[in-house]
């Protein structure tokens, strides 16, 4: 009986912990025009001014249950980005939502930091 409640308890913990993600990755079309996704996030440039004539198609987010920095999250910004078949990705803010209630085992297990969404526009080039 010993056993199986230990079984029991790590089946829980492991479930528990392999739910947790990191990152919340979503984007927003704004127009009904199709763009072909490009191969990969390199074809997708982030800039923070753009000169070049342009069309936005869309806004990418990214949500982290952890502190990350832009140059930790600006892959997931362009991963998503290049789905939409974006060739830019600018304007990126950050909205840090509501801090989760701080309890010792949320401290001790890293996870009691603000949420943090990260948005950018996705741009095509004309």
């Amino acid at each position: 009986m010993k056993n199986l409640k230990a079984i029991l308890s790590l089946i829980l913990l492991t479930g528990t912990f392999a739910g947790c993600t990191v990152y919340q990755i979503d984007s927003k079309d704004t127009t009904q025009d199709f763009y072909t996704p490009k191969k990969s996030i390199d074809e997708v440039q982030y800039l923070e001014k753009v000169e070049q004539p342009s069309v936005e198609i869309g806004e990418v987010m990214v949500t982290t249950e952890r502190r990350q920095n832009l140059e930790d999250v600006l892959p997931k910004l362009k991963q998503e980005a290049a789905i939409l078949g974006g060739d830019i990705i600018t304007d990126v803010k950050v909205n840090s939502g509501g801090a989760w209630k701080s309890a010792k085992l949320e401290k001790l297990l890293g996870n009691a930091y603000i949420r943090c969404q990260y948005s950018a526009k996705v741009l095509v080039l004309k």
